[in-house]
């Protein structure tokens, strides 16, 4: 069952992520769906994470369908690397640079808000 749960979660990550990337496409090489998806998978899992650990009344199979599974596949730090390359091997130093910072930076702050989010909402949700 747990195998199915990330085999499952997996495949709509994919397909999910593969859409967005058709979806949202920049003129100037700048891989800008792939930092969008990877930041939401960031916030998505943060959130997702610290909810349930705080509520802590979630199965695994949940978590390795939608933690593992799905937001697993739907970011990418192998797409996000192989971008980077290209990115300088084309002579886009500024917009790999940038594509690094922005990763790396915009990623922590986003699953850190994430988790903010969940604290807060946990603490609504709690009765007292």
């Amino acid at each position: 069952m747990k195998l199915f749960s990330v085999m499952l979660g997996g495949f709509f990550g994919a397909i999910t992520r593969y859409s967005i990337g058709e979806w949202i496409q920049t003129d100037n090489g700048f891989p800008l769906g792939t930092l969008l998806v990877n930041l939401l998978g960031c916030f998505v899992l943060g959130w997702f994470l610290t909810f349930f650990t705080i509520r802590n009344n979630i199965r695994p199979e949940i978590t390795l369908l939608i933690g593992t599974g799905f937001i697993g596949s739907f970011t990418t730090f192998s797409t996000f690397s192989v971008e980077t390359i290209l990115l300088f091997q084309n002579g886009l130093a500024f917009y790999g640079t940038l594509y690094v910072l922005m990763s790396i930076l915009l990623g922590l702050i986003f699953a850190y808000l994430g988790l903010k989010f969940a604290l807060i909402n946990g603490e609504k949700g709690e009765t007292h």
